[in-house]
């Protein structure tokens, strides 16, 4: 295991108010990726270094610890240019890595599917392109001229020559990946049966309620980034309706905009669902903050025409839960307060989600003649098929569809039937 030291630098109020909680969420993010943090340095300096990030005295401190720690890692709560990160490293005389990295790192570890996998690696490529060339701009000049020409490219060019090889290979198969969901996208859209996204901060308990409602056993953890690959299940409800729920990837706050490009064909399942639940971590101190981050991240997808429920996990863990509930399920009634850990407030979710996905829809129960059975396959493609049985001459169906669907089939349309 790695043993870690932690940097964080404040330019302003704002910042150093934060600091803290953004350090924590570092430290949660660095025991994902498998570190052991043995040392936190917070900073306060008006402006940036160019060349260090921090100050040239925390540089010193910095590798003054790490010689008397012994650690091997120095990790940045922030976003490092190639210029910052090689000049760290040359005078800490340690590995340096920033915030983006240390992500990218453990959405390596959690990829499963071949389509993650691939998401990743375009992410980490397209974030260590720059640092290769940065490095490579000097070095590669000094064969350049008459008498210094090689018969071979340094090892250098040679790196980066592969890795946009790779890029370019990657990107074609993500490509192919995004037309394939693009067609099953489309060939749900021709069914009438929802979809429901989960969204939210890592760790908030998208997987565990995802488990609840589709009766599913995926991975779930404490750790930021549990689980990375998008699943889809279909969820029953009581009377028969069902939809299709999506768990995909959980954000945070200053989410590498490497892998907000690579999971776009990911990302694009929540622009496409007829509804959105964004979970919420109740018992996180700041998780307003939290909120604001997924919300930003939603609203740069273009999600704002997308019907979208709060839903307050973790009532089970509030130490005053009754009196809690009591004052804000009375003043904020478009709130939903879950437990996705015992199934509280599942019933109330349910009845909510039924009412968004389905408000547009009407019962039907149809009485088919045998001989015009072949009409009966034709259902499934524009309405939902509860029930279906054979009574004598007739197939009898329960559906849900549009009014206007039914035009065609009024003579078939049996009234007041409230026996299935």
């Amino acid at each position: 295991m790695e043993k870690a030291i932690l940097v964080h630098l404040a330019t302003n109020k704002k910042e150093k108010q934060e600091a803290e909680e953004s350090m924590q969420e570092l430290k949660g993010l660095a025991g994902a990726a498998g570190a052991q943090v043995v040392q936190e340095i917070f900073q306060f300096r008006g402006e940036i270094s160019p060349k260090y990030y921090i100050g040239e005295g925390k540089v010193s401190e910095i590798a003054h610890l790490k010689e008397e720690l012994q650690t091997n890692l120095i990790i940045f709560d922030h976003n490092l240019t190639p210029i910052q990160q090689r000049s760290l490293e040359e005078e800490i005389q340690e590995k340096v890595i920033d915030r983006t990295q240390l992500i990218l790192d453990i959405f390596a570890l959690r990829a499963r599917s071949k389509e993650g996998k691939l998401q990743v690696e375009l992410a980490q490529l397209n974030y260590l392109l720059p640092r290769l060339l940065g490095k490579g701009v000097k070095l590669s000049r000094l064969g350049a001229g008459i008498g210094t020409r090689g018969p071979g490219e340094k090892k250098l060019e040679e790196d980066r020559r592969r890795i946009l090889d790779r890029i370019s290979k990657i990107k074609k198969d993500m490509l192919a990946i995004q037309k394939r969901r693009a067609r099953q996208r489309k060939s749900r859209k021709k069914r009438p049966v929802p979809v429901v996204s989960l969204v939210g901060y890592t760790n908030a308990g998208k997987s565990t309620l995802f488990n609840m409602l589709s009766k599913e056993n995926t991975y779930t953890s404490p750790q930021l980034f549990a689980t990375l690959d998008p699943i889809l299940r279909r969820v029953s409800l009581s009377d028969g309706l069902y939809f299709f729920l999506s768990d995909t990837v959980g954000f945070i706050k200053k989410l590498p905009v490497e892998l907000i490009t690579s999971f776009k064909a990911t990302l694009e399942e929540v622009k496409e669902a007829n509804c959105i639940c964004h979970i919420i971590d109740i018992t996180y101190p700041n998780y307003m903050a939290q909120i604001e981050a997924v919300e930003t991240i939603l609203s740069d997808l273009g999600v704002s025409n997308v019907p979208i429920i709060k839903l307050f996990n973790k009532i089970d863990l509030l130490p005053n839960k009754e009196d809690f509930l009591e004052k804000n399920t009375s003043s904020n009634g478009e709130v939903i307060y879950i437990s996705a850990k015992t199934g509280e407030g599942m019933q109330s979710l349910k009845e909510n989600l039924r009412s968004v996905l389905f408000r547009k829809l009407k019962l039907f129960y149809l009485q088919i003649p045998r001989e015009k059975k072949e009409i009966i396959e034709s259902f499934s493609k524009w309405a939902i098929v509860l029930k279906r049985r054979e009574n004598g001459a007739f197939f009898e169906l329960k559906i849900m569809a549009h009014p206007e669907s039914m035009i065609n089939y009024l003579p078939y349309i049996k009234r007041g039937e409230k026996n299935w």
